[in-house]
C-alpha cells in the first residue's frame, strides 16, 4: 500500500514566508542606521497611529475593568475577600490583560490600516514610482511605521491600563463605597517593579511584530485590487498569531526569572 505524504508540500510555503519575514526584518535593522533620518514621517506616523488609536483604547480598556470587576466580585465575596479586589484587578489587567488585548486592538486598526496603504501604494506602482525616482522607499514608508508602531504600543498600553483601573475603582466605588484614593492606594501597595517592567517590555516587542507584520504584507502585496484585501487581512491573521506567541514567550522567560 502507497501513501503519499503531502506534508512536506503544506509546511514548506509556511518556511518560506518565515525566512521572507525574518529578511525583511533584518533589512530594517539595516536601514534604521542608514541616512537620511525620516523623522518627519516619524512624527507623522506616531500621531496617526496613537492619536487615532486612543479613543478606541481608551473605550476598551474602559470596559475591560468594568466588565472584569462586575464578574469577580461576587464569586470573591462569597469567600470574603472582595478587598483583595483591586489588587487581583491591577495585578492582572498591567501584566496580561491590558498590553494583549491592546495589542489585538492595534493589529486590527493598525495592522490593517498599515497593510491596506501599502498594499495600494504598491497595485497602483507607486512604490515603484519611488524606486525609479531614487528615493528608498523601504525606509521611508517601512522603517517609520516600524519605529512608529513599536514606540506607540507601549504608551497606548499604558493609557489602556489606567482607564482599566480607572472604570474597575469606579464599579468599587458604586458596589462597595470604596473610595477612589483608597482604591489607588491599595493598587499602589500591591504592584511592583516586576509588575511592570516586563509587560512593558514585552509591549515593545508587540509594536514591533505589529509593524514589521503590517509593512511584510502590504510592500510584497500581489497586483490587483483582491491583493490588498488579502494583505490587510493577512496583516491581522499573522499578527494576532505572533503577538501569541510572543506573550507566550515573555511569559515563559519572565517565570524563569520569578524562579531564581
Amino acid at each position: 500500500m502507497k501513501v503519499n505524504l503531502k506534508l512536506p508540500e503544506l509546511v514548506q510555503p509556511f518556511f518560506i514566508e518565515v525566512g521572507e519575514l525574518s529578511y525583511f526584518g533584518g533589512r530594517f535593522f539595516k536601514e534604521i542606521f542608514k541616512r537620511p533620518f525620516e523623522f518627519k514621517e516619524f512624527l507623522r506616523q506616531c500621531f496617526y497611529m496613537g492619536n487615532r488609536s486612543l479613543l478606541l483604547v481608551g473605550v476598551t480598556g474602559f470596559i475591560i475593568g468594568l466588565v472584569f470587576t462586575l464578574q469577580s466580585r461576587p464569586t470573591l465575596e462569597n469567600f470574603g475577600a472582595a478587598s483583595w479586589i483591586p489588587a487581583m484587578v491591577s495585578v492582572s489587567i498591567i501584566r496580561e490583560i491590558g498590553p494583549i488585548i491592546t495589542a489585538l486592538i492595534c493589529a486590527g486598526r493598525i495592522g490593517s490600516g498599515i497593510g491596506a496603504e501599502l498594499g495600494s501604494m504598491r497595485v497602483t506602482e507607486q512604490i515603484d514610482a519611488m524606486e525609479v525616482s531614487g528615493t528608498n522607499p523601504y525606509k521611508y514608508l517601512v522603517v517609520t511605521r516600524i519605529m512608529a508602531t513599536t514606540l506607540m504600543l507601549p504608551i497606548l498600553v499604558f493609557f489602556g491600563d489606567v482607564i482599566a483601573i480607572y472604570g474597575s475603582s469606579l464599579i468599587e466605588y458604586l458596589k462597595g463605597d470604596v473610595s477612589f484614593v483608597l482604591y489607588m492606594n491599595k493598587v499602589v501597595n500591591i504592584l511592583e517593579f516586576s509588575d511592570v517592567i516586563p509587560s512593558t517590555i514585552k509591549s515593545f516587542f508587540f509594536g514591533f511584530a505589529i509593524g514589521l507584520v503590517g509593512c511584510f504584507k502590504g510592500y510584497n502585496c500581489k497586483k490587483g485590487t483582491a491583493g490588498v484585501g488579502n494583505a490587510a487581512n493577512a496583516a491581522v491573521v499573522y499578527t494576532s498569531m505572533l503577538l501569541f506567541i510572543i506573550d507566550f514567550v515573555a511569559v515563559f522567560v519572565t517565570n524563569i526569572f520569578y524562579d531564581l
